[in-house]
């Protein structure tokens, strides 16, 4: 198993972080990861990419130009995402803040009200975790069986507050789908 995937939105809403933890959870499930964050210069607002490749096997080139999967959190990003994401790939789409379609109709398309979702659980900075337990259980590229070690590892312990929130967060995200 090898899925591609590249996480689009705009600064401040945790698409590096997003990638870190989705590279963490694989490692810690003991396959093959690479990770490449990009962020413009803008403080908050700016755009935000990161392109992840989790493995079972070697990975051969860290490069992701034409994904398998594609997470759109802002409508900025659906263009981008749309025109680079293999046929038959599948588009999530944060429906809070996305209200177009992508033209394409050669790739799953589904449809999350992501923000929304965290701003249920009181905290709408948490929309980057509901949106990695959608694509984890779409993908099927996480099992995110180690998750609570994992954002332990992650997240420096004056935040360890904020990891049973997460870990809800990430729920509501895989149960939506």
């Amino acid at each position: 198993m090898t899925e591609k995937s590249f996480f689009a939105g705009f600064g401040g809403q945790g698409i590096i972080s997003l990638g870190q933890i989705w590279v963490y959870c694989a490692m810690q499930e003991g396959k093959n990861v690479t990770c490449f964050p990009f962020y413009g210069a803008e403080k908050r607002g700016g755009i935000a990419r990161t392109s992840v490749i989790v493995s079972d096997e070697e990975i051969a080139s860290p490069l992701v130009t034409v994904p398998d999967s594609v997470l759109v959190m802002n409508p900025d990003s659906l263009p981008l995402c749309a025109g680079m994401i293999k046929p038959g790939g599948l588009m999530l789409i944060n429906d809070s803040l996305i209200p177009e379609a992508p033209r394409r109709k050669d790739i799953r398309v589904v449809r999350i009200q992501v923000q929304h979702k965290a701003e249920q659980l009181g905290n709408p900075r948490v929309a980057n975790m509901v949106a990695l337990g959608a694509m984890a259980k779409l993908t099927g590229a996480l099992g995110l069986t180690h998750l609570e070690a994992t954002l332990k590892k992650f997240f420096p312990l004056d935040k360890h507050r904020f990891i049973p929130l997460n870990m809800e967060a990430i729920q509501i995200g895989y149960e939506a789908v």
